[in-house]
C-alpha cells in the first residue's frame, strides 16, 4: 500500500495532518503490512497558510504508482485551479485506485477533471466553486463515490483519515487507531 500526500503553499495544515496521522498509523502501529508513503510537492519547501514550513519527500515527481493519493485544501486552491502546471501535476493521479481530498482540495481534483460525473463535497464556503467540476455538490461530512472520497471542512480531515483507514483495513483496525488517537467521535 503506497500513499501520496500532496502538499503545496497555502494549504491548511490540519487538512493534511488530520488524515496523515490516522493513515500513517497503519504502519507505525504495525496494523497493515507494506504501508509506505511520500509527501509530494512541486517545490522543495512548502508553507501552509499561516507560515508553517514542510519539506516534501518528492518534488515534481508524477503522482503515479500510488494506491492512494490524498489532497488537502487551503485558501490557495482558488488560485491553483488556474495554475496549468499544478493542475497537470494533479492529473498524473488519474489512474490511482483511491483518490481522496478534504476541504477545498476537491477543487484541485475537480480542476484536473477527476471529479467528472461524481458527487463530491468541500468546505461549505466553496460549494459554488466546486459545482462546475462535479455532478453534484453534497452537504455531507464525507462523500464516498467508490474510488473517489471527499471530505467537507477542515476538521473533517480527521474523520476522513479514519474513514479511509476503515476502507483500507476494516472497522476493527479503524477502531484501534481511533482509540489510540483518543478520538471519541464515531466509536461504536
Amino acid at each position: 500500500m503506497r500513499m501520496a500526500f500532496v502538499i503545496y503553499d497555502g494549504m491548511t495544515a490540519l487538512d493534511f495532518i488530520g488524515a496523515y496521522d490516522p493513515l500513517t498509523r497503519l504502519h507505525t502501529m504495525r496494523l497493515l503490512p507494506g504501508v509506505a508513503w511520500n509527501v509530494c510537492a512541486t517545490t522543495a519547501t512548502v508553507r501552509d497558510g499561516a507560515g508553517l514550513q514542510f519539506v516534501p519527500d518528492t518534488v515534481g515527481q508524477p503522482l503515479t504508482g500510488y494506491d492512494l493519493v490524498y489532497v488537502p485544501g487551503g485558501f490557495s486552491t482558488r488560485n491553483l485551479v488556474n495554475d496549468a502546471a499544478f493542475v497537470e501535476w494533479i492529473k498524473t493521479a488519474a489512474e490511482t485506485p483511491l483518490l481522496a481530498s478534504v476541504c477545498t482540495g476537491s477543487l484541485l481534483l475537480g480542476a484536473a477533471g477527476l471529479l467528472k460525473d461524481v458527487r463530491a463535497t468541500t468546505h461549505p464556503s466553496a460549494y459554488e466553486d466546486l459545482r462546475p467540476f462535479c455532478r453534484e455538490v453534497m452537504d455531507q461530512r464525507i462523500v464516498d463515490e467508490g474510488r473517489i472520497v471527499t471530505g467537507r471542512g477542515v476538521t473533517s480531515a480527521i474523520d476522513l483519515g479514519l474513514y479511509l483507514v476503515e476502507k483500507l483495513a476494516g472497522s476493527q483496525i479503524r477502531q484501534r487507531i481511533q482509540v489510540q488517537m483518543d478520538y471519541p467521535y464515531g466509536i461504536e
